[in-house]
């Protein structure tokens, strides 16, 4: 045990004390936020306006047709499909004929690719146009049928409610957030189970190929060796989320003071009506419904099993990793060839996450969540819509414990397979040679 605390520490001061580690772990934070605020920039300054000329000798659409955000029409009866650009116009609508029985009766000419949003704009005017002819030859009135609408559409948004039923207990259930957490975990545990999967892959090849294997060997056992680096790097991957956890909770924190619900009505209240339209009432009740929701997770339940299937799931591929580290040698397509039969699990398990958080309770979800090689992935995803239902509680613990006994076996096997592979150069060692050393006494 001491051999392996000395490998152990080895592993993780060395990678800690990187400038990469260092980097990756204090900037990453500040790389998402500045990716997804210049994506939303981007997003904003990538729409194009489009003005379109109509040509409407019917009559029927161009009086009706109204301008959007992104789209501008103007009426040209003089405009010709040759010649709109030099008018400066983005593109032509053009009518021929009133008659739906007529196929390409309506066309958009256009100089360049104008995307399909162009197009289901133009459409979606033109279906409402047609629909307030039906409505008047009808005897009804536009302004009816939305007035309907309004209605219609606003009804259910306080009425409907969905709960879950804990004995004779209530719990409000919002799909939305058991969503957004089941993605973010899952997804967090499938990048971790390739990165970190991959860098005791590499150390144990880097050691292999600069002989440094061979001299360490002369004084541990090769399983010793192996656990050492597998736990420093879980050490490693551990201690980085732990510093993100710290930056999020600081940088969460620090928004909640400047947007909190009191700070935004303070703020609003010297601003006009047309400036904050109700006041900072209504953003401060927006903020303080979605903190009551964050809040009403069960986070204990959640952040305990994230840490299980985290560290469960690396130690369960990390053996594996490590394995194929010591039979390769420095054939970069030889270790990709592989991997294949230990990355493909985890893609598997990544397309049953997608399902499994839409439907929890199904069956591929059940049998994903409790197979050691997808469970860490597939059963994240499916906690936080609550246990002990859909996940109850002798799901989790059978989930828990097969992977348990699966991180044992996957190690063992491991172990046979690093004992030979690890000493030996210039031979190319396929999975038929590899199980010949597990069997091997």
């Amino acid at each position: 045990m001491q051999k392996i605390w000395i490998i152990l520490q080895r592993e993780y001061l060395s990678r800690v004390r990187n400038k990469t580690f260092l980097l990756s772990t204090f900037l990453f934070p500040l790389f998402l936020v500045l990716v997804f605020a210049g994506s939303a920039y981007l997003t904003k300054e990538s729409i194009k306006e489009y003005k379109i000329a109509v040509k409407d000798p019917t009559g029927r659409y161009q009086p009706l047709l109204t301008n959007e955000k992104t789209v501008l029409f103007s009426p040209c009866l003089t405009c010709e499909r040759t010649q709109f650009k030099e008018q400066s116009f983005d593109g032509l609508l053009e009518f021929f004929s009133t008659d739906q029985k007529h196929t390409d009766s309506i066309r958009l000419y256009t100089a360049e690719e104008g995307g399909i949003g162009l197009e289901a704009s133009i459409l979606g005017q033109i279906k409402k146009i047609e629909e307030q002819y039906a409505l008047r030859e009808k005897g009804l009135s536009s302004g009816m049928l939305d007035s309907l609408r309004s209605t219609t559409d606003k009804w259910g948004e306080g009425q409907f409610r969905s709960y879950i039923l804990k004995g004779s207990s209530l719990k409000e259930e919002n799909k939305g957030l058991a969503y957004a957490i089941g993605f973010g975990s899952g997804f967090l545990i499938y990048i971790t189970l390739f990165i970190y999967g991959a860098s005791v892959m590499r150390g144990v090849m880097e050691e292999k190929t600069n002989r440094i294997a061979e001299v360490m060997v002369s004084s541990v056992k090769p399983f010793q060796l192996m656990m050492g680096k597998i736990i420093g790097i879980a050490g490693v991957g551990l201690t980085q989320l732990l510093l993100w956890a710290i930056l999020i909770f600081g940088l969460s924190a620090a928004g909640s003071y400047w947007l909190s619900p009191e700070t935004i009505t303070q703020g609003t209240q010297g601003m006009s009506p047309v400036a904050a339209p109700g006041g900072g009432a209504a953003m401060a009740t927006q903020m303080m419904e979605m903190q009551s929701t964050v809040l009403s997770a069960d986070w204990g339940i959640i952040l305990g099993c994230f840490l299980f299937y985290f560290i469960g799931g690396y130690l369960f591929y990390a053996s594996l990793f490590a394995a194929i580290g010591s039979v390769v040698n420095e054939d970069p397509q030889e270790a990709q060839s592989l991997m294949m039969p230990i990355t493909m699990p985890i893609i598997f398990a990544f397309i049953i996450m997608t399902a499994a958080i839409e439907q929890p309770g199904g069956t591929l979800a059940y049998w994903g969540s409790i197979i050691p090689f997808t469970s860490p992935i597939v059963m994240m995803a499916r906690i936080p819509a609550g246990v002990p239902n859909p996940v109850g509680y002798g799901q989790l613990a059978l989930s828990m414990g097969l992977l348990i006994a699966g991180f044992i076996l996957t190690t063992w096997l491991s172990a046979k397979i690093y004992r030979t592979g690890i000493l030996m150069y210039g031979k190319k060692a396929g999975w038929k040679e590899m199980l010949k050393w597990v069997t091997k006494k």
